[in-house]
């Protein structure tokens, strides 16, 4: 994922005013002004490093010098340093919190992320783990990226992405067969089109009326295969077809053994178990 720079940075910056305030009143009051110091910001247990460049940007952007001492995506350990910081007291202890924050969610999903997808390629399974838009406000790019770095795929970042018809669009407008022919006359060449179904029947109706991905929502590891199996007995075997709801890493195996393309999984990003990662001053 590439977003330019100063856009990236802006985001950080509004999550730094947010956290600071008016200004860090602890700091100015016991920390003298323009004093240099060096810190380490430093793995706590194993996983997977990311938000690396992001905390990055904004160090630089703050005026402190920095030093990544790992890549996003690299497998990290216990009690390695991530990476080395040098400048203001008062700027390092201010910025300290936002900075660990975004490092620790983005590298416990990229952690989550890359145990789940690796569980998949030990089993030798062509299912691609992916995330859903269940993220808080502000936090969504950030998320998404985390779960690229993790191996898996990003979804939808925004509604206008693609096509997904869910069930609140069919109870406001009807069967699947004529969401799907509207939807197809109505939204650009470019968008996919996806109908989220609850039985084998709307999937063999969404996939006669065109649709490119069916979405099984809450189906069980069986009526996933089953719904695989009708689709290819009817001749929409080159339907992709998704799993979401309901799926953990304990029953992960049983819904990619039902032949499915994408397996979507909210707990990636809505119950992130952040990564323990500290900042320490090592020299003043």
């Amino acid at each position: 994922m590439f977003v330019p720079r100063k856009i990236v940075e802006k985001k950080l910056k509004r999550f730094l005013a947010d956290d600071i305030g008016q200004g860090d009143v602890t700091a100015a009051a016991v920390i003298p002004a323009n004093l240099t110091v060096r810190a380490e910001v430093i793995a706590k247990e194993e996983g997977i490093a990311a938000g690396i460049e992001e905390a990055t940007f904004l160090a630089e952007y703050l005026g402190l010098t920095i030093k990544a001492k790992v890549s996003d995506g690299a497998k990290i350990k216990n009690k390695q340093v991530l990476m080395q910081i040098s400048g203001d007291a008062q700027t390092i202890l201010s910025v300290e919190r936002t900075m660990l924050n975004l490092l620790s969610r983005m590298s416990g999903i990229a952690t989550k992320t890359r145990t789940l997808t690796e569980k998949l390629e030990m089993a030798h399974m062509k299912a691609k783990i992916a995330a859903t838009r269940k993220s808080a406000p502000g936090l969504l790019y950030f998320d998404k990226k985390a779960v690229v770095i993790g191996g898996g795929d990003p979804h939808r970042l925004h509604l206008d992405d693609m096509v997904l018809i869910k069930d609140n669009h069919l109870a406001i407008v009807g069967n699947v067969e004529e969401v799907v022919k509207s939807a197809k006359a109505k939204a650009s060449f470019s968008k996919k089109i996806e109908v989220e179904v609850n039985t084998i029947e709307d999937s063999l109706k969404a996939a006669k009326a065109g649709a490119d991905i069916i979405m099984l929502d809450n189906f069980s590891p069986k009526q996933a295969k089953d719904a695989s199996e009708a689709l290819e007995e009817a001749g929409f075997g080159s339907v992709l077809l998704e799993v979401s709801g309901g799926i953990t890493g304990e029953n992960l195996l049983d819904y990619a053994k039902a032949k499915v393309d994408i397996i979507s999984m909210g707990e990636l990003t809505h119950s992130v178990k952040a990564l323990d990662i500290s900042l320490e001053i090592v020299k003043s």
